[in-house]
């Protein structure tokens, strides 16, 4: 098997946050070549699926060459694109600049058109699906068992002028290419192909086929004609399993209100109070239940970075469904671009530690719950990034204590920050030192949100952004809190240690020292001094060796008497 450029396919599965995208392509050489002229390429990018088809125009000297370049050009390109650009502005954009090179090229080294090729592309993004083409490659689309060809042939319909084309990239100094845009659903199934594959087979047995995948269909025409096909003959085959939500969310045409005000209603949501200085997020009612709303910041208008932070933040919201978060909604019919949330009636930890310390048994249970909640997260390949006692609500239940995380906002994939992102005094010290985002570095985080709330204090003081912090020894927890056990204690400096060797490697290995408090060894800093570490134990040596030498001492006084 060659690249995806040569002569075979092959099957991959491109998927996007929920999306499932299945691809094949395959080619067959007219004849007994073992090179045609066709080429094809496919790749996922960010939330793109890129798809091209290009057959080199035989005629021509160098049309295999053009194929490939085009299908290079485009993939390039539009993997690239500016993000300020639509899709359409960028498809059309690179089809006539390949075009215009092309042609120029041809033109200054053979005087005549010869670098030509046909073209059949497809972008999908989200649940859209944008596509042109240039010449009599085809592209079909088969939903409900019903196929339709959405391209268009630019060829001679005459009689006996059949199959001459009108266009091509390449043929001329400019290019006219038929764009079109459509909704994609599940189940839906993509076809794109050159003439060789569709002349063989009718577009009846192309209905029937197509879920068998573009090998079989290319193996299917090759069969009709003896293993002797008489022309190239190319397929890709797009199947969409499963939708991108994430994109379909993204993609909603919503309002985005610039200022909001008490007792305004959104959607039958009456806004009751601001929660946070931005005034994005508030406690609202509705039919007499208290909720808490979240919009979009303004900014997302404008700003696709801002969108694309804020759709993540809704979506995970909304999926990840779990007792650890306030459960979360995206109304359907919605008018504006927020989402809800149950609200928690209870304190956020970070005031309530204003009032009064965690006890032991409500600080293990604490990180008992932010460990479960991590490893919760971790099935879905994310991590929180942002603990901390301001994003954990306290709160009570039949007498019970009970936690809740919020802040969706600053859930990432693990492995895929590698900056400052987070608060400077819960960040890991190698968070500085630009690592990536891990177990290790939010377990960092889970032991200083616990030393916090048992002593009120941070174990390396309040850090400033943009500060690079020098993360000297903290003092013992039990310097502040005696009540805390010598187990517990080791428990929090093996989370907060500034050295990674010496910290928990994974969120069950702290979690099983806190279930299991008598198999918890003592925690020292290798970096300390012995002094520093056992200073009973150096004592007690200290003590023997001078009792020792004192005995000699006498000894040798007794001899010389």
């Amino acid at each position: 098997m060659e690249n995806d450029l040569g002569r075979t396919g092959w099957w991959k599965d491109l998927g996007s946050y929920m999306a499932k995208i299945k691809v094949a392509g395959f080619t067959l050489a007219k004849g007994k070549e073992l090179k045609g002229d066709d080429a094809f390429t496919y790749r996922q990018v960010q939330d793109l699926t890129i798809a091209v088809l290009c057959d080199g125009v035989g005629s021509a000297a160098h049309g295999a060459e053009a194929a490939q370049r085009v299908c290079r050009f485009l993939e390039t390109n539009l993997k690239n694109r500016p993000l300020s650009w639509s899709l359409e502005k960028s498809i059309l954009h690179f089809i006539k600049n390949i075009n215009t090179i092309l042609y120029t090229e041809s033109m200054d080294l053979y005087e005549r058109e010869e670098l030509v090729t046909t073209l059949a592309l497809v972008v999908i993004e989200g649940t859209k699906l944008y596509g042109a083409n240039v010449g009599d490659s085809r592209i079909y689309l088969l939903r409900d068992q019903k196929l339709s060809q959405l391209s268009h042939d630019h060829s001679e319909e005459e009689e006996h002028m059949e199959g001459v084309l009108t266009q091509a990239i390449g043929l001329g100094k400019s290019v006219d290419p038929y764009y079109f845009e459509n909704i994609i659903n599940e189940n839906d199934k993509i076809l794109l192909c050159s003439d060789g594959l569709y002349t063989l087979l009718s577009e009846e047995r192309l209905l029937s086929t197509i879920s068998l995948g573009a090998h079989f269909l290319v193996k299917q025409a090759s069969k009709l004609t003896k293993d002797n096909l008489p022309d190239d003959t190319t397929a890709v085959v797009i199947e969409i399993d499963k939708t991108d939500q994430f994109c379909q969310l993204k993609q909603a045409v919503l309002e985005i209100p610039k200022t909001l005000k008490k007792d305004e209603v959104t959607d039958g949501y009456q806004l009751i109070k601001p929660m946070v200085q931005n005034e994005r997020t508030w406690l609202c009612k509705k039919s007499g239940v208290e909720y808490v709303i979240k919009f979009a910041p303004y900014e997302a208008l404008e700003d696709e970075r801002i969108l694309d932070l804020y759709v993540k933040e809704a979506w995970n919201a909304k999926r990840l469904k779990a007792g650890y978060f306030p459960k979360s909604v995206i109304p359907r019919n919605r008018t504006s671009r927020y989402y809800i949330m149950q609200y928690v009636h209870g304190d956020e930890l970070k005031k309530y530690l204003i009032r009064r310390l965690l006890s032991i048994d409500e600080g293990v249970h604490l990180a008992k719950f932010l460990l479960h909640m991590n490893q919760f997260l971790l099935k879905f390949d994310l991590v929180h990034g942002d603990i901390k006692p301001e994003n954990i609500i306290r709160a009570q239940r039949g007498g019970k204590t009970y936690y809740k995380m919020v802040d969706f906002g600053s859930i990432v994939e693990i492995f895929s920050l590698n900056s400052r992102a987070g608060t400077p005094s819960y960040l890991a010290p190698e968070r500085f030192k630009a690592e990536n985002i891990n177990e290790q570095s939010e377990i960092f985080a889970i032991g200083v949100t616990l030393y916090e709330s048992l002593t009120g204090k941070l174990p390396y003081g309040e850090i400033e952004p943009f500060q690079t912090p020098s993360f000297k020894k903290p003092k013992n927890p039990t310097y502040y809190n005696p009540k805390i056990p010598n187990w517990l204690e080791s428990v929090i400096l093996r989370t907060i240690c500034i050295d990674t060797d010496c910290r928990y490697k994974n969120y069950s290995e702290m979690l099983y020292e806190l279930e299991n408090p008598t198999k918890v060894k003592p925690f020292f800093d290798k970096s300390l001094s012995l002094i520093e570490r056992e200073p009973k134990k150096v004592y007690r040596i200290a003590f023997i060796i001078s009792f020792i030498v004192n005995l000699i001492l006498v000894f040798l006084l007794i001899q010389r008497g």
